[in-house]
């Protein structure tokens, strides 16, 4: 990653219309619907953005949207990337970083993960508190880092205290259940063994999955609030474990994802 990559990749976007957008959204495993709110929209496929990654997840659609949703301007991110996918860190993060040139102010990002605690369900939504990052290494960990932001990027409070507050209360509002809790991030793409799930609710994780964290770390970077809902999909109980199936995942995040959208509409009005 170079400031000309990143400067080219934009001015390829604004040269589609993707004029100062306020409000980056990363949509997860499932959860591509809120693209369809969106007014007036443009799409650009990552294929024809230069320099930027391709998505190779089938259920990752893989197209940067810009467009309108209640009244402020967005780009939503319809597919994002793995580390499990063969993938660095830069280029997780290089989409977040592109957001940022065009302008947005807030970042909201989902994902579909696992329940580590037991009193959270299925189809329940996670509200990010905090994580633990146990995908092995950091996107800030480059020499020339310095050149984008402070090196070492404090974390204290990685997620924005005000636009939580707020989603709680439009939940509760809405009569939608939203946890809270501690986000786990790990590389994947296999899935924990029992003693895994085991340590990590040792560790105090309330849910696991394989993104979010490195993206939560370049926008802490680049002094961007976040707020990341996660979709809990399945139950990972180690005295009780089955063996998972990744459609049943993809239908309970499609199932729960209309309370997401309600909640990032709401959030959006709001702020």
């Amino acid at each position: 990653m170079t400031k000309k990559e990143l400067n080219e990749s934009t001015a390829y976007l604004q040269s589609k219309g993707f004029d100062k957008p306020e409000i980056g959204i990363v949509l997860g495993t499932g959860l591509g619907k809120l693209a369809d709110q969106i007014e007036d929209p443009i799409v650009a496929h990552y294929n024809h953005i230069p320099f930027f990654p391709l998505a190779t997840v089938e259920f990752h659609s893989g197209k940067l949207i810009y467009g309108t949703i209640e009244g402020k301007k967005v780009v939503v991110m319809q597919g994002r990337f793995h580390l499990y996918e063969g993938y660095d860190f830069i280029d997780v993060t290089y989409p977040i970083r592109v957001m940022h040139q065009l302008g947005i102010e807030k970042l909201f990002i989902s994902n579909a993960a696992g329940a580590i605690n037991l009193d959270f369900k299925k189809g329940d939504l996670m509200l990010i508190e905090d994580h633990i990052n146990l995908q092995g290494g950091s996107p800030l960990a480059f020499k020339s880092v310095g050149e984008y932001g402070e090196r070492f990027a404090d974390m204290a409070e990685p997620y924005d205290v005000d636009m939580r507050q707020k989603l709680v209360a439009i939940a509760k509002n809405e009569n939608i259940t939203l946890r809270q809790g501690v986000y786990a991030s790990v590389v994947g793409p296999q899935l924990e063994t029992k003693a895994e799930y085991r340590m990590l609710g040792i560790l105090g994780a309330d849910a696991v999955g394989m993104s979010t964290v490195p993206e939560v770390i370049v926008a802490n970077h680049l002094n961007l609030p976040i707020v990341a809902v996660s979709v809990l999909t399945d139950e990972c109980d180690p005295d009780n474990l089955k063996p998972v199936n990744v459609e049943e995942i993809i239908e309970v995040a499609n199932k729960a994802e209309p309370k997401m959208v309600k909640l990032f509409k709401e959030l959006i009005k709001k702020i």
